[in-house]
């Protein structure tokens, strides 16, 4: 059998989101695979602080801050903070068009202070998944620290929320040229939320940039995700598969569909995927 690399999306694919406990039957399926001598990579929008509770679990490399940052058996093969320059220049015209802003370090996550008043006045049953991750991430303390603790460290990403995407037009004419505006749909409250991600990377250039350090073709991975900032990664892999609980949008566009995060979703798809084999004992 050749060598495969599979890329795991964490919030929603690994893990429920916000969540930091992966099903045992995905930890089983992961075992698995690197036993057989699989590669199993991390493919995250987390920053490297807030993934690295889940390195405990055993995995041959991470892609974090959609692409930002890779390393490879600890060994860093990319690194693409935003300079100086655009990191104050996003920072200060979000803050001017009333946009919450929760930036991403490698460190740490830092949030404006209203961020999480803001979570708990509008946040109701059945609201936006997004709100409910970040409140989440905030109460199981994944080192999302107050904006006021923040001291300068490179950024990597800029999560955004605000109540309409009139707040977002001067900053997307001031920063299209640098940054992608990754957003969400407007939830039934009319609050939008999305990522400002830097052009340079993206999860799907990071699939091609670790099997091209590995030597593995492209068509030997396989991408597994549950949202729309997976579409790069699901698009550049051999195989592409979202989670049944993900994107609708993302499933028109996939290779193929696993079962949810919920109903053992990685470990049928390893399963599938010749992965995992079902005659070894598994939970």
């Amino acid at each position: 059998m050749e060598k495969k690399i599979v890329f795991l999306d964490i919030d929603g694919t690994l893990t429920e989101p916000g969540g930091n406990e992966p099903p045992q039957s995905a930890l089983w399926a992961i075992r698995q695979a690197r036993e057989q001598g699989q590669l199993v990579f991390l493919c995250t929008g987390r920053n490297y602080d807030m993934l690295s509770p889940l390195l405990s679990f055993g995995f041959d490399g991470v892609v974090a801050s959609s692409g930002g940052y890779i390393e490879c058996n600890g060994e860093e093969i990319y690194n693409c903070p935003m300079t100086e320059e655009q990191q104050e220049t996003a920072m200060e015209i979000l803050k001017k068009n009333g946009v919450f802003r929760t930036i991403e370090c490698m460190d740490g996550s830092y949030t404006d202070e209203g961020f999480k008043e803001l979570l708990k006045r509008e946040e109701t049953e059945g609201g936006n998944s997004e709100l409910l991750r970040w409140r989440r991430q905030i109460e199981q303390s994944l080192h999302i620290l107050p904006m006021q603790e923040y001291r300068g460290q490179p950024i990597y990403k800029i999560v955004m929320m605000c109540r309409s995407r009139g707040q977002l037009t001067e900053p997307k004419e001031a920063l299209a040229k640098d940054f992608s505006f990754c957003i969400q749909d407007m939830d039934a409250y009319g609050f939008i939320n999305g990522e400002l991600v830097n052009k340079q990377f993206d999860k799907g250039r990071a699939v091609k940039m670790v099997c091209e350090h590995l030597g593995i073709p492209l068509c030997n991975s396989i991408a597994i995700g549950d949202s729309m900032n997976d579409e790069e990664m699901l698009k550049a892999a051999g195989i592409g598969i979202c989670m049944q609980n993900g994107s609708e949008k993302l499933k028109q566009n996939a290779d193929d569909i696993c079962p949810s995060v919920q109903e053992n979703g990685i470990r049928e798809a390893f399963l599938k995927y010749g992965l995992a084999d079902a005659n070894i004992s598994r939970r």
